[in-house]
C-alpha cells in the first residue's frame, strides 16, 4: 500500500523567534512535490500562512532579505534573484543601501504576496488554478493545482488497487505523463 502524510503547522508561538515564517515555503515545497513542478530557486521565500491561505507578516524581515542578498551578492547578482515576503511587511522595510541600490538597478527584486496562490504562480511560472465546480476534475490540468490533483488521484487509484487487486485501473503516471 501507498502511504502519504504531509502537514503544515499554522500555529504562532508569539516568542522572539517563531517557526511559522517558514510555513509559506513548506506549502510551496509540498505542492511542488505533489505537482512534480520545480520552483524557481533564485527566489527566497518567507512568510507565515493561515488555514485560508492568507499570508501573514513575519518578524526580522530586513535581516532575512539582507542575509539572502549577501549570499546572492557573493555568488554574483544576475537580476533573477529576489525574495518573496508578506505584503504586510512592506511597511517595515528599512534595508541596507546596497540592497536598495541593487533593487533600483534591477539586480535584485523584492516581491510581496497577500495570498499563497500569488507566490505559487511566481515560483512555478504557471497559473495556480481555480476550482471549477462544474468541471469533472475540479482544476484545469494546465495549472499547479491541476497537476497536484492529478497526482493525488493517481495515489488514490494505487491505494484502491492495493485494496481491490482485481479491479481494472490505469497505471500511476511517472513524471506526470504529458
Amino acid at each position: 500500500p501507498l502511504a502519504v502524510n504531509a502537514s503544515i503547522v499554522f500555529e504562532q508561538e508569539y516568542t522572539h523567534i517563531d517557526g511559522d515564517s517558514a510555513s509559506c515555503a513548506e506549502f510551496y515545497a509540498l505542492l511542488s512535490s505533489l505537482a512534480e513542478l520545480p520552483l524557481n530557486q533564485s527566489i527566497a521565500v518567507t512568510g507565515a500562512v493561515n488555514q485560508f491561505g492568507d499570508v501573514l507578516p513575519i518578524g526580522g524581515v530586513n535581516d532575512k532579505i539582507e542575509g539572502y542578498f549577501k549570499l546572492c551578492e557573493k555568488k554574483g547578482l544576475t537580476g533573477d534573484q529576489g525574495v518573496l515576503i508578506p505584503y504586510a511587511n512592506r511597511q517595515h522595510l528599512m534595508l541596507d543601501a546596497n540592497v536598495v541600490t541593487a533593487v533600483e538597478n534591477g539586480l535584485f527584486t523584492i516581491y510581496t504576496m497577500q495570498h499563497v496562490m500569488q507566490g505559487l504562480e511566481l515560483l512555478t511560472g504557471m497559473p495556480a488554478g481555480i476550482f471549477e465546480a462544474g468541471r469533472a476534475s475540479g482544476y484545469s490540468s494546465d495549472t499547479v493545482l491541476g497537476c497536484a490533483q492529478r497526482m493525488l488521484q493517481a495515489f488514490r487509484r494505487a491505494c484502491h488497487l492495493a485494496q481491490h487487486p482485481k479491479t481494472e485501473h490505469k497505471r500511476m503516471p511517472s513524471r506526470l505523463d504529458k
